[in-house]
């Protein structure tokens, strides 16, 4: 495909712009929210608690007396943050150790595949907890590193699997011919190949780096400071927001976390029709 063709299909596609769109929003959300809101701090009290929305609280304030859209968009930040850091950590090693295991092949293929097969059976939120539980201080580097460092396994087995398929075509062939240096064959000749396989790769490490996130933190074990969309579900789950009628505390964090997930499902099955002519709306 070529890139004519590629932005030609990319821009028709329904599925792929609206999941732009609704990313595009939630992004100046979380850059400009801080400063539509009159509170700086997402942990401070301001004002009485358990005030449903107003002109005063847009999303009404919790148990605490603390403004529920500050925190959202000082939240939004976090995930967003965790998802692109974590995200792109998890992409960039599953892509290096599936590229080199599948290219190089032999026992340095069997060495790399030997350590991807040991964390892959080793289940990850269970690493993720005794990780996070031996460590004294957690921010939301920390926790993005943590996912990006535990979620690659899968990307590097996929990944080598095109590999081995396409280490074998005339055009590899050729470059080994040239005396091209191995990495140079895998980034100019085999990589550009796959970015549409490089980019659904990442779009799913990306909405799993926020659920990881969220999981994290709503059993306590998210940063230690500040606020998170998964901090706010634990909190009003913690204080029965539910129960006390508190909908604005309870509901909130979880629909917006749930629509930058289900966003990204629809970014992904848009960018597979776009990439696949089968599969393209005609």
């Amino acid at each position: 495909m070529t890139r004519k063709e590629f932005v030609h299909f990319f821009l028709k596609n329904k599925k792929v712009i609206f999941a732009i769109c609704v990313y595009a929003g939630l992004i100046i959300l979380a850059l400009v929210g801080p400063y539509l809101s009159p509170y700086k701090d997402p942990l401070a009290f301001v004002g009485p608690g358990y005030q449903p929305p107003s002109k005063e609280h847009w999303l009404g304030t919790n148990t605490f007396g603390q403004d529920i859209f500050t925190q959202l968009v000082y939240g939004l930040r976090s995930s967003l943050f965790v998802g692109v850091l974590g995200g792109t950590l998890a992409t960039v090693i599953g892509l290096l150790i599936g590229f080199v295991a599948g290219y190089k092949g032999g026992w340095f293929d069997e060495l790399l595949m030997m350590f991807t097969n040991i964390l892959m059976v080793i289940p990850t939120l269970a690493l993720l907890i005794i990780i996070a539980a031996y460590l004294p201080y957690r921010g939301v580097f920390i926790e993005s590193i943590i996912i990006g460092l535990t979620a690659w396994p899968w990307t590097a087995r996929a990944v080598r699997a095109q590999t081995l398929s396409l280490k074998t075509r005339e055009f590899v062939d050729l470059a080994r011919i040239t005396a091209r240096k191995p990495m140079k064959i895998i980034f100019g000749e085999i990589m550009p190949n796959m970015m549409s396989y490089v980019f659904m790769v990442f779009i799913l490490q990306f909405g799993g780096a926020i659920l990881a996130a969220t999981g994290l933190d709503f059993i306590g074990l998210g940063p230690t400071r500040g606020i998170s969309l998964g901090i706010m579900m634990q909190q009003a789950t913690l204080w029965n927001a539910i129960q006390l009628g508190m909908w604005w505390w309870a509901i909130t964090p979880g629909a917006v976390i749930t629509l930058m997930v289900a966003t990204l499902y629809v970014m992904n099955a848009g960018l597979d029709e776009v990439f696949n002519p089968k599969l393209r709306e005609m």
